[in-house]
């Protein structure tokens, strides 16, 4: 039984180059997984008007789908289905790696001054795990306002609006911002579990203050939930049924097993197999961390 709480996550800050702040809300120590969302970081604001921006060379991905959502800035997507995509800000690219997909996420040349969003992973369910990989860039979402919120509704259902993007699983993304002082109650589904977290600004959840570096888990078994602010701010609220099969994770893989894993880094290491070449990227591809556990070299 899902049941209303508060747990503060301090999100952990990496460096990534080139000035590229990192704080990973999700997975901690404390909380593996929100629903099916099981990886949360929250890049920049940066000013990348001296340097090159984004730079991440061709990598693999399996078992998860990407969720790309920028604040800021220009994003060029590439992957191994032959995808060349840019976003920007109000779009949405969702990459879906079923059994394996390799892709690069680069700032264009010349790209804008400053760099701000979010990438989170959703782990696939085990009918969807296996199914080919698939990559759908949705240029415009549904957005409302909603008592001084303006929400857009990135993945799932909200107030009525749903989004485009293809899911496996019960879940819900919505973007919130506002311009200054709000008090509003947001309806949520009582079955899903939700965390918050704040992206710019001050809010309140639930009486809690947020602020950027802390994800605010939220349980479940609620309808609604209060949201706060005395100017301007922005949130993200992630929401979903929780996950019903345990996960491993290891750099970028989500599996069941370890003995998965260790298959899927020395696919990638030996040179790519079924998750092919990243098209149109002159980039060194990125070698996987060999896990403690595997005899995998």
């Amino acid at each position: 039984m899902l049941e209303p709480t508060r747990q503060r996550l301090p999100a952990r800050e990496a460096d990534l180059g080139d000035g590229m702040r990192v704080r990973r809300a999700l997975p901690t120590r404390l909380r593996r997984m929100v629903g099916p969302w099981c990886f949360l970081d929250h890049f920049g604001p940066v000013d990348v008007s001296r340097t090159s921006g984004m730079r991440v060379p061709p990598h693999p991905h399996l078992g998860l789908q990407t969720v790309t959502w920028l604040f800021e800035g220009e994003v060029v997507h590439r992957d191994s289905l032959g995808s060349h995509q840019r976003i920007v800000p109000g779009q949405l690219n969702v990459m879906t790696s079923g059994r394996g997909i390799a892709h690069s996420e680069t700032s264009p040349a010349p790209h804008p001054p400053a760099l701000h969003g979010l990438q989170l992973w959703i782990a696939l369910p085990d009918e969807a795990r296996h199914a080919p990989a698939a990559f759908d860039h949705h240029p415009a979402l549904p957005s409302l306002d909603h008592r001084g919120l303006r929400l857009t509704v990135m993945v799932g259902e909200a107030l009525g609006q749903r989004s485009p993007a293809r899911l496996y699983s019960p879940a819900v993304g919505i973007d919130l911002r506002a311009e200054g002082p709000v008090a509003a109650q947001l309806p949520v589904d009582p079955a899903f579990e939700h965390a918050a977290l704040v992206t710019a600004g001050t809010a309140w959840i639930d009486g809690e203050p947020l602020q950027p570096g802390a994800l605010l888990y939220l349980g479940g078994g609620r309808d609604a939930l209060e949201v706060r602010t005395e100017g301007p701010a922005r949130l993200t609220l992630l929401g979903g049924a929780p996950f019903q099969t345990p996960i491993q994770m290891w750099w970028n893989f989500v599996a069941r097993t370890r003995e998965e894993l260790s298959a899927a880094v020395r696919t990638w290491n030996d040179g790519g197999g079924s998750f092919g070449e990243v098209q149109g990227d002159p980039g060194e591809r990125l070698r996987s961390p060999v896990p403690p556990w595997s005899t995998v070299t």
